[in-house]
């Protein structure tokens, strides 16, 4: 039996966590800022005693109880430094938590070399983030030849109330910018922006269909690319059951990035409130879901794992990685320093918790549908040079870099459309081309360096076709051996189909040239002349 200081143990997370520890028995040392709460807590629980605790003194505390471990489960973590656990460091204590602050979490490694010369463990993030994500993609990305992109979402029951600081972190989130690892490179996304409706289909237990979820910001965003070599992106995103909920946060996150509001967190005081009022919609029910796109055994896979929490036992997954970590830092399993604790565990360190609920989950491999060039161009995609079937293998999200050397228009009406469509600028540039592909249609984004313009692509019987805004045009495909070539068929506004004698002129081409995939896109209107013209070369990453 060992002693547990467990921060925060009478909230929402930290009483469950509390009635683990004492269910695998250990002395719990329930701590919080009232003793009244934490003795309401205790009572009639074994193995669990009250204690009044003011985390600018904590050093007086672990000098006072000597715990084996420190848990903190208090929060918010967006907040927080490093003072408890530079403490538990003065102290010889081991510390865990259950942060899932990108920021916090990302940056406990800087106490590593601390923590060795203490002797103790320091770990952050033992939560549904990134300690049970990081097991999921482990177990997901064993015997894969390589990841392109990974992609997870959580949906919370509208039952599952949440508490002061998680209130706090999710509302500190909506709007603010975030770095992001998509197309190969870091670049910038938004808090509770890029909505999508997501599926949650698990055997033993019925489907959750259409729950909405948006971007968040969590550790895995930065944890994952270091740690999946070769992989192009990482996105994670999250939402609560009702979609009215998600939407008016959609809404409120315009307003923070725009500026018109600084942050929504002030307002986390009245979230749990105003939750109550809608807490009879919806149902008990949550989901985890993470999706890895790549190769295995020669084949394009997506393998995904999936949680589905019945019975309103939701809450209790971000408290699930607390108990076997601390089985491992009591046993001397777990390696002295301070990191985060994404490879702390292993999915079948979850089994027995899992199975304790009504909590089901289960690990499916589909084969990846034929990418979009492959359904257009049928057998004929596979003799195209392999450079450029590099460019087109678009999978989940990818990347390309590369030069391209930009001609301008021949008059100023050219200019005046190129600046419209947002047609880079005269002169040498660095090159990059996001790929994202999603539902059998691509978008491509192309950064020029200052001006960057995106085009979407889509299938049209045995037509490939591009839209720029409003406007859509179909092209042929022809080619051979050494490429391809777009030859366009037809345009339209919406769904009007307009004048083929009034379409822009543009017999693009792509071929391979000293193992690299090259380009040549001229584009001229009728009676105008050209509007621009770019040529280069891509790498794909």
């Amino acid at each position: 039996m060992s002693l547990i200081l467990l921060l925060g143990g009478y909230g929402g997370f930290g009483g469950r966590i509390a009635r683990r520890l004492a269910s695998a028995g250990h002395e719990v040392l329930v701590a919080g800022r009232s003793i009244d709460k934490a003795r309401a807590f205790c009572t009639n629980t074994p193995g669990l005693i009250p204690l009044a605790v003011d985390r600018n003194n904590i050093g007086a505390v672990l000098d006072e109880h000597r715990p084996a471990i420190l848990v903190d489960a208090s929060g918010p973590f967006q907040a927080m430094d490093y003072a408890v656990p530079k403490a538990c460091i003065a102290a010889g204590v081991h510390y865990l938590d259950i942060a899932d602050g990108r920021e916090f979490v990302c940056g406990i490694g800087a106490l590593n070399e601390a923590a060795k010369a203490s002797g103790v463990v320091l770990l952050s993030g033992a939560s549904s983030v990134p300690a049970l994500s990081g097991a999921a993609v482990r177990h997901l990305a064993h015997g894969m030849d390589r990841i392109r992109a990974v992609e997870m979402a959580i949906s919370a029951s509208n039952r599952a109330t949440a508490g002061p600081s998680v209130a706090a972190a999710i509302l500190g989130q909506v709007g603010m910018p975030m770095k992001i690892w998509r197309g190969q490179r870091w670049t910038r996304a938004f808090g509770w922006q890029e909505m999508e409706s997501v599926r949650f289909e698990c055997a033993g237990t019925d489907p959750i269909s259409d729950r909405l979820v948006a971007m968040v910001d969590v550790p895995d965003l930065e944890l994952l690319p270091k740690r999946l070599r070769g992989c192009s992106a990482v996105t994670f995103r999250a939402g609560t059951e009702l979609g009215f909920q998600n939407r008016l946060l959609w809404l409120a996150s315009w307003a923070v990035r725009s500026g018109i509001v600084r942050t929504l967190t002030p307002l986390a005081r009245w979230l749990q409130p105003v939750q109550s009022l809608v807490q009879f919609l919806g149902t008990d029910r949550s989901a985890m879901i993470v999706r890895l796109f790549g190769e295995a055994g020669g084949r394009k896979v997506e393998r995904r794992w999936t949680l589905i929490a019945d019975r309103g036992d939701g809450p209790e997954i971000p408290t699930l990685s607390v108990e076997p970590i601390v089985a491992r830092i009591l046993g001397g399993i777990e390696p002295v320093g301070a990191r985060d604790a994404g490879e702390a565990l292993a999915l079948v360190d979850y089994s027995q918790a899992f199975g304790e609920l009504a909590i089901r989950h289960e690990t499916r491999q589909l084969p990846a549908p034929a990418t979009l060039y492959e359904r257009v161009m049928g057998s004929r995609y596979a003799e195209l040079p392999r450079e450029v079937r590099s460019i087109h293998d678009v999978q989940g999200d990818g990347g390309a870099t590369g030069r391209a050397q930009v001609t301008g228009a021949s008059n100023w009406v050219g200019t005046l459309v190129a600046r419209v469509m947002g047609f880079p600028d005269v002169g040498d540039h660095q090159l990059h081309v996001r790929f994202q592909e999603a539902h059998g249609c691509e978008s491509w984004t192309r950064d020029f360096g200052a001006r960057r313009f995106r085009s979407h692509l889509s299938q049209k019987g045995s037509w490939l076709v591009e839209r720029f805004g409003p406007f859509r045009f179909a092209f042929d495909l022809p080619s051979d051996e050494n490429g391809l070539t777009m030859i366009m068929q037809g345009w339209w506004i919406g769904a009007i189909p307009l004048p083929k004698w009034m379409a822009p002129r543009s017999t693009a081409r792509e071929w391979a040239q000293d193992g690299r995939f090259h380009f040549d896109v001229p584009i001229e209107l009728p009676f105008v002349g050209r509007i621009v013209h770019y040529r280069g070369w891509l790498e794909a990453a």
